[in-house]
C-alpha cells in the first residue's frame, strides 16, 4: 500500500491542524493505521493509532484529549485532528500501515508501510 500524508503547516500555540493520509494500492480496511512523529534530533515516536474498523483509537499520553484519529475505509483515508497544539508537537508527522496484531499497534516496528511525512510547526 502507498501512503500520502498532507495537511501540515505552521500554527501558533493553541491552534489546530488536520492531517490527512490517502492510501492506495492495497485493501485499506485490512490495516491498522497509525501516526508517528519525529522532531529534529529525536527518535520517531508513536502518536496515535486506530483499529481496522475505526472503532478504537489509541494515543500517547501527551496528546490525549487534544488529538483525534479517524479513518474512512470507503475513501481509503486516515485523519488526525490536532487541537490545542503546543510547541512540543512540532515534528514531521508520518502515517503508517500495519498488518500486525492489536497488541503491537503502538509499536513503530510493527508498521510496514510509511508515508513521506508532513511538517507541523507550532510557535509559542
Amino acid at each position: 500500500v502507498q501512503l500520502q500524508a498532507s495537511g501540515g503547516g505552521s500554527v501558533q500555540a493553541g491552534g489546530s491542524l488536520r492531517l490527512s493520509c490517502a492510501a492506495s494500492g492495497g485493501t485499506f480496511r485490512n490495516y491498522y493505521m497509525g501516526w508517528f512523529r519525529q522532531a529534529p534530533g529525536k527518535e520517531r515516536e508513536f502518536v496515535a493509532a486506530i483499529t481496522r474498523d475505526g472503532r478504537a483509537g489509541y494515543y500517547r499520553d501527551s496528546v490525549k484529549g487534544r488529538f483525534t484519529i479517524s479513518r474512512d475505509n470507503a475513501r481509503n483515508s486516515l485523519s488526525l485532528q490536532m487541537d490545542s497544539l503546543k510547541p512540543e508537537d512540532t515534528a514531521v508527522y508520518h502515517c503508517a500501515a500495519s498488518t500486525g496484531i492489536l497488541s503491537t499497534i503502538q509499536n513503530l516496528n510493527a508498521y510496514r508501510y510509511w508515508g513521506q511525512g508532513t511538517l507541523v510547526t507550532v510557535s509559542s
